[in-house]
């Protein structure tokens, strides 16, 4: 596909999480804790309107949902304003200075004065139905193989509350802090959220729509990855977060939320374009037909009254809507194994329904083919008509009705701006719709800051290395090859390398193969690599250093101890500190079990010989060339128990006393 003829823009948002000792505006800690809870907190979040007397319409979509919010806190652990119940503190210098450390390795212009901002988030996800924000710097710069993105802004702003699930949770349980308890739906559904991630300091890096192919995409994510990784900021999963923003031509902007995964970048894009394109066709059919959507909720309840259906029987009510022309194109693909119903029947969950049918699909799921046409009949649609229809309570089905014919109006319109949760096959959903200008207002509770040059100059005197400049520096320290460095500086491994190299005397080569290579493979066999901290590893290579282990043990020996970590993690005791409990996880131990614990000398020498003799007829017809099929064989014998070097000078300087 040529990417320039379709005008494709994109552009990136990248949240990361910094590492600092407490959070953005309170003196809590910045680490998650799964302790039990001391207190629930019920709140309903609504929206505001700007200094303008506007209302945002994602604030205004998310508050059509009525939803009720839980929020689990921790007594010593979290405090009253991230609950909202008391004024923030002081901006955290601490996070100022690390945002200023990365927007000049981003070529960036320092703002000389700090204005905190309220951008209106009401999903629940911020017990204030805001989060505070702060521009730092603008105007900066990458470079990258297919040319220089721009980097348009840096903020410094609170990450927003850890998710939790969905629950049901009993008045007596949580502290109701509405005055008016009819305020909470009475089913007492509530969306949870825990208080230890609300507030932690992050920043927010945003590019220009500069972007213009898939793979360039991807390797601005690394490049800004990287750049990041070489300050002080958060590692592990969840404290990095990463949003697109895509466009084509004739389409819109819409922005990915949540993307994870760096290597899914470039087919998320894609997919994007193609949802887009089949968008654009589904309008240009819709104007060829003079198509219609009738805004009329018919009730259908009456001929669905003895339906085999489950979710029919087991609804009290059955609506319908016709969409005049939509026939055949409410059952197209619009993306990989998502059709364009499954965008109306998005918007229709937003009110709580499990789904809808239509048409294009039916007779299916217990409605037969009699009903349809009874159905078709009752509502009088031509050959290029087609119906959709809920079953669920009246209100409920009504409101779901109402969001199917909002979508519908819109495909007239092609694309619409819409906010969307990336998912984990590179397809997306829709969220809300895009957010505007109205959600911003002035955080009135926060002075003011003054940066001033000194600050900067301090700051800018002590930058970290980038990427290159480290993987120059360890490909001529440690005597590494490029692919290896290349590897280890990419993955962010430079840290945990040097830290490693420079407490034991270890073969450079061997340790930077495991940290280029040998991770991603214990990745790609479903092992949890975050459970295994860096001192275990460190151990591992101490028995390598005292020739207690051959360096072919080294993956086995890991791969295990990950093993039993994970166990152990399933059985809530990874951090009990009883020795006798720990012992099945020393490495040492661990390879004693395996048996890979390096045998003697002798015994090396007395496996070769049996393997030399059995196989005597083999050196007599190949002479050295006997050599490779031996090694295997010898290798198979000692199981890991000897290091292969060794193994390999022992073997040849027997065979050629055969020779």
């Amino acid at each position: 596909m040529n990417w320039d003829d379709i005008g494709l823009k994109m552009g990136l948002e990248i949240h990361q999480q910094l590492n600092t000792k407490s959070k953005l505006f309170c003196p809590c800690p910045t680490e998650l804790n799964d302790d039990i809870i001391d207190l629930d907190i019920k709140r309903k979040l609504r929206p505001t309107q700007s200094e303008l007397g506007q209302i945002d319409r994602a604030a205004f979509a998310e508050s059509k949902r009525k939803l009720n919010f839980n929020y689990q806190n921790f007594n010593y652990k979290t405090c009253l304003v991230e609950s909202d119940d008391e004024p923030p503190h002081g901006l955290n210098e601490e996070a100022l200075d690390l945002s200023i450390t990365i927007a000049s390795l981003l070529n960036m212009k320092i703002i000389d004065e700090v204005h905190t901002m309220r951008k209106q988030v009401i999903d629940g996800s911020n017990t204030g139905g805001f989060q505070r924000t702060s521009l730092i710097a603008t105007d900066g710069f990458i470079d990258t193989p297919a040319g220089r993105v721009v980097i348009e802004n840096l903020c410094l702003e609170e990450d927003a509350a850890r998710r939790i699930n969905k629950t049901n949770v009993s008045k007596k349980q949580s502290k109701n802090t509405s005055k008016n308890k009819k305020d909470f739906n009475d089913n007492n559904d509530f969306t949870t959220f825990r208080l230890d991630r609300l507030g932690i300091p992050l920043v927010e890096i945003t590019t220009d729509p500069s972007i213009h192919h898939p793979d360039q995409i991807k390797e601005v994510a690394y490049i800004l990855g990287q750049i990041l990784r070489s300050t002080n900021v958060k590692r592990g999963q969840g404290t990095i977060r990463q949003d697109l923003n895509i466009s084509i031509a004739k389409g819109s902007r819409v922005e990915l939320k949540g993307v994870q995964n760096l290597d899914l970048i470039p087919e998320m894009a894609k997919l994007e374009v193609d949802r887009q394109q089949n968008l654009i066709k589904i309008q240009e059919e819709l104007m060829s037909r003079g198509a219609v959507v009738e805004e009329e909720i018919h009730d259908l309840t009456e001929i669905f009254k003895n339906s085999p259906s489950k979710i029919i029987q087991s609804a009290k009510t059955v609506k319908g809507i016709v969409l005049k022309g939509f026939n055949g194109l409410i059952g197209l693909e619009i993306q990989k194994n998502r059709r364009f119903g499954t965008e109306l029947a998005t918007y229709a969950k937003k009110t709580g329904v499990s789904g809808i049918f239509h048409t294009d699909e039916l007779p299916a799921y217990g409605i037969e083919s009699d009903e349809t046409e009874a159905m078709k009949k009752h509502l009088n649609i031509g050959e290029n008509d087609a119906i959709v229809i809920v079953a669920h309570d009246r209100d409920v089905a009504t409101s779901a009705l109402e969001e199917v014919i909002l979508r519908s109006k819109m495909a007239f319109d092609g694309v619409p701006e819409e906010t969307r949760k990336a998912l984990e096959d590179g397809t997306s959903e829709y969220m809300r719709p895009l957010p505007t200008q109205n959600r911003m207002y002035l955080e009135t509770d926060i002075q003011l800051f003054k940066i001033n040059e000194e600050r900067i100059k301090v700051i800018s005197s002590y930058l970290p290395e980038l990427p290159n400049e480290k993987k120059e520096r360890i490909i001529k320290q440690y005597s590494l090859s490029e692919d290896i460095a290349n590897q280890i500086v990419r993955r962010g491994y430079t840290e945990d390398f040097e830290k490693i190299i420079s407490g034991i005397q270890v073969d450079s080569i061997t340790l930077g193969s495991f940290f280029a290579y040998s991770i991603q493979e214990l990745k790609r066999e479903g092992l949890n690599l975050d459970l295994i901290e860096l001192e275990l590893i460190t151990n591992v290579f101490n028995l390598l250093k005292d020739n207690k282990i051959s360096k072919d043990s080294i993956y086995e020996i890991i791969k295990e101890i990950i093993i039993r970590l994970d166990e152990k993690s399933k059985n809530h005791n990874v951090n009990d500190k009883n020795n006798d409990k720990n012992q099945d996880i020393d490495p040492e131990i661990v390879a004693q079990n395996l048996g890979l614990i390096l045998i003697s000398d002798d015994d090396v020498k007395d496996i070769i010989l049996f393997v030399v003799e059995k196989n005597a007829k083999m050196i007599e017809e190949r002479k050295m060339a006997a050599l490779g099929p031996l090694m295997g064989m010898a290798m198979k014998e000692l199981k890991g128990k000897a290091d292969g070097k060794i193994v390999n000078q022992l073997l040849k300087d027997e065979i050629e006393k055969r020779v």
